[in-house]
């Protein structure tokens, strides 16, 4: 049962849809007070009466009996406290019947939403400030698909510029191609830094003329192009590999080279384009917006060009329901920008445009995109978690099996759960040693409690003991996971609504200290034949759910650890 609606159906609020109240219920820090709780503050303006008088008027007209036990008025709190005994049996028979689809739902059938993420630059290296966009895009695809949605993922590839004239030209001067294709992105990226180092003006005029080339589609420089970018996808694939991220499209800033004009030519058509010092733009003064630059004085195209006649062939090709840029909020601006000048061409669409904005990453020691002036790359710090993580697991249990394996998945996550678990508008300051702390508020305190509770399953069925059924009236530390379980479902429906992974991060935490707890407080194979069934249930049904977290985030859960 869903006792959020449950309730949320039995309170009449005049001007409050159901809706509201059901996503203000929320779970009190202080277990004593209730099961759930309904602040009263947010209806004191449509009722124009106090919280406390709207909170005690609601328990009175509230029907207690049959799920809901006691009903009270705190401060302005409508206090719930349900039978532990049902909300024990409801929540372990829904978890055990759906397993791997628990939390899973059918809402978003039939609607599609388009996910621009990762991005990365063609001939640039894939560095530690492409961790949000790529984790952070790759959780919601996920969380989307989960709730029935049709995803898209969309990787915006960054090829299209006057940087791959230049690195046609430093390939000229001073490449080989065979040193390229065995050094690789690497390769490639240090033939474009000597450029910017040493080139001179007759190379940078050569840079700009092979740029023209490449536009004009002279064969020698397209196909140097396309090498340079088989290079980069074959390198940043091992990457999304690791990251478990995937795309749909791959369709890149140059793709819409063709599609530019008649953007261009419709904004001039709804005479929304003007001349602004030789340049065209879209005057967004009285919406208190700088203009929005779409040609400059030569006639090149911009960001902001490519971005609206992108965004019209996405609802073209997929016709979403809603199409996420999940780009870092130093974009604010251009996004607001980009998506104004769209509704003012009458795309009604323009308002299911979302900028999913998030914080910078940043290293310990202050590093980001530099090093001595070279990138910090992505690999490299995933590369160290997981030596890291192999050295934590090889002190902790010398013995186990697969440890490279099992390192991979806790290295790895332990850089997705750093990425994920604060709120995405947060820089981030990444601890390789917080990261992998077994005991702090990481995917590895998370990865050890799945092991832990697949370590007493295993033991049970060694024991020969089953758990098909089994209920009893939980005690505390056993309601209390119950409750942070039956959470699950409403959690990563608001993870999508408000496009914030980091609730399901913080859930698998908080689900996984309340499994340790009830492990600590309560006997699983050595109670009672009923109190071990259904302690074996509750075991599974939390392996089940925080599975289900982590798999969300795009992180593997090892058997053993």
């Amino acid at each position: 049962m869903d006792y959020r609606r449950y309730i949320a159906e039995r309170i009449l609020i005049d001007g409050v849809k159901k809706e509201e109240i059901e996503e203000n219920l929320a779970v009190p820090p202080d277990s004593s007070m209730g099961d759930y709780a309904l602040p009263c503050f947010k209806f004191a303006k449509v009722l124009r009466k106090s919280p406390v008088a709207i909170a005690e008027e609601l328990k009175e007209k509230f029907p207690v009996g049959g799920e809901i036990k006691e009903v009270s008025a705190v401060n302005g709190y409508l206090n719930f406290k349900v039978d532990k005994r049902s909300l024990a049996e409801e929540v372990l028979n829904q978890i055990l019947t759906e397993k791997e689809r628990y939390g899973a739902s059918e809402e978003g059938k039939g609607k599609t939403v388009c996910i621009d993420y990762s991005s990365v630059n063609i001939a640039k290296p894939f560095h530690i400030g492409h961790l949000s966009t790529t984790v952070l895009g790759g959780a919601l695809y996920r969380i989307f698909q989960f709730l029935g949605y049709r995803a898209v993922g969309i990787n915006h590839l960054g090829d299209y510029g006057t940087q791959f004239g230049k690195l046609i030209c430093a390939y000229k001067h001073w490449g080989n191609k065979e040193e390229v294709e065995k050094g690789g992105i690497h390769a490639v990226n240090d033939l474009y830094v000597r450029f910017n180092n040493e080139a001179t003006e007759e190379m940078e005029k050569e840079a700009r003329e092979y740029f023209r080339l490449i536009e004009s589609g002279d064969q020698e420089a397209n196909a140097l192009f396309e090498w340079f970018k088989e290079l980069t996808l074959s390198y940043v694939k091992k990457i999304y590999d690791k990251l478990h991220i995937s795309f749909d499209s791959y369709a890149g800033e140059r793709f819409y080279t063709d599609k530019m004009q008649p953007v261009i030519d419709e904004l001039n058509e709804k005479k929304l384009l003007k001349e602004s010092e030789g340049a065209k733009i879209v005057d967004l003064e009285k919406f208190n917006m700088p203009p929005c630059l779409i040609l400059r004085s030569d006639g090149a195209s911009l960001y902001a060009t490519r971005d609206l006649a992108a965004a019209i062939y996405r609802k073209n090709t997929y016709d979403f329901d809603k199409c996420l840029y999940v780009v870092a909020y130093q974009q604010n601006l251009h996004f607001k920008q980009v998506f104004k000048v769209l509704e003012l061409m009458g795309k009604e669409w323009a308002k299911d445009l979302v900028h999913v904005a998030y914080g910078m990453v940043s290293l310990e020691d202050g590093a980001m995109s530099t090093r001595k002036g070279k990138v910090v790359w992505l690999e490299e710090v995933i590369n160290k978690c997981v030596e890291k993580a192999y050295t934590v697991i090889d002190e902790k249990n010398p013995a186990l099996e697969n440890k490279a394996e099992v390192a991979e998945k806790v290295g790895v996550g332990a850089v997705v759960f750093g990425a994920l678990y604060n709120n995405k508008i947060k820089d981030i300051v990444f601890s390789y040693d917080k990261a992998l702390n077994f005991e702090g508020e990481t995917s590895v305190y998370v990865q050890y409690t799945c092991a832990r509770a697949r370590s007493v399953l295993d033991k049970a069925i060694a024991e020969g003991y089953s758990w098909n059924d089994g209920i009893i009236e939980p005690c505390a530390s056993e309601a209390e996971l119950i409750k942070a379980l039956a959470s699950f479902p409403a959690t990563v429906k608001a993870a999508a609504e408000n496009y914030e992974p980091s609730y399901i991060a913080r859930f698998a935490v908080d689900a996984a200290q309340k499994f340790n707890k009830f492990y600590i407080d309560c006997k699983i194979l050595q109670a009672g034949d009923e109190e071990r069934k259904f302690r074996l249930r509750l075991t599974q049904a939390a392996l089940i759910a925080l599975t289900n977290a982590l798999t969300l985030l795009g992180i593997g859960v090892p058997d053993k650890m």
